[in-house]
Formats: structure tokens, sequence, C-alpha cells
């Protein structure tokens, strides 16, 4: 009786996606590994298996990793956003971005005047309230937010 040693190596995301045998030498399985199907799926949906498969042939070893990250982010983002994908996002941050910068020069503005003492007001200085904090971060000049419960310093 010969006892078998192979252990059971299980089909890459891909193979498994597309119902066939993952081969040792299959050009899917160091990228889609069994543990992220809906990276793949996301990744068949949007480029189809033919298309990747050629590109990562074409592609060195070595460019292959980036490649995939690459496909698998335009891939999320057009699952999202059908219609914009990544420039979506990234437009989406880069108002952001001109927004916050347009904010900054207000306020070094501001500073550069209080500091020349101009700053009118008593010395009081207030920030616009037009940019609205994720995770439940509270500004201190949110007038909405007052941390010394109701009461005006």
């Amino acid at each position: 009786m010969a006892s078998s040693t192979s252990s059971y190596n299980p089909p890459c995301a891909a193979c498994k996606f597309l119902r066939r045998k993952c081969s040792p030498g299959c050009v899917f399985a160091p990228y889609f590994p069994p543990e992220e199907p809906h990276k793949f799926a996301n990744v068949h949906k949007i480029f189809g298996a033919s298309n990747v498969s050629k590109l990562l042939h074409d592609l060195l070893p070595h460019q292959r990793g980036d490649a995939v990250s690459s496909l698998a982010y335009e891939a999320e983002a057009r699952v999202r956003d059908p219609v914009h994908g990544c420039v979506g996002a990234i437009s989406f941050l880069q108002k952001q971005v001109d927004r916050l910068q347009k904010e900054l020069d207000a306020a070094n503005a501001d500073l550069i005047r209080f500091a020349a003492g101009g700053g009118g007001g008593g010395g009081v200085f207030q920030t616009p309230n037009t940019y609205t904090f994720p995770y439940n971060y509270h500004s201190p000049w949110n007038t909405s937010y007052n941390p010394h419960g109701g009461r005006d310093i």
C-alpha cells in the first residue's frame, strides 16, 4: 500500500470562477488567491478573463503584480461607478483638495491680517464652516458642537 503525500491545493479564484482545473503554471494563481474570489469576479466582469490572461502573458513577471493590482482597483471602481470608474474618484478627491486649498489660503490670509493687527472683531479668528468632517470629527469652529457643554468661553 503506497500512501500519497501530495496535499490538496485549492484552485485559484480565477479557475474556480471559470470552473476549470487550476494547473501548476496557471497565470492567474499568483495574483488571484482562492481567498479573494470577489477580486477576480470584478476583474472578469469588467475586462474579461481572456484579455487579462493575454495582458499577463505580455508582461514581464515582475510587472504582473502591479498590473493585477491596477486592474483590480479599476474593476472595483467600475463596479461602484460604471460610468466614471477611477476617474470619478480622482475627480472627487481633486475637488476636495482644491476646496481645502482655498480654505487654507483664506485661513492663512486671516492669520496674516490678524498678525498685522487688522484682525477686527476683537481678535476672534473664524474659519468658514463649509467642510464637513468624516468620522464624527468635531472641528473647533463647527458651531453645532460645543465641547464646553453650551457655555461660551
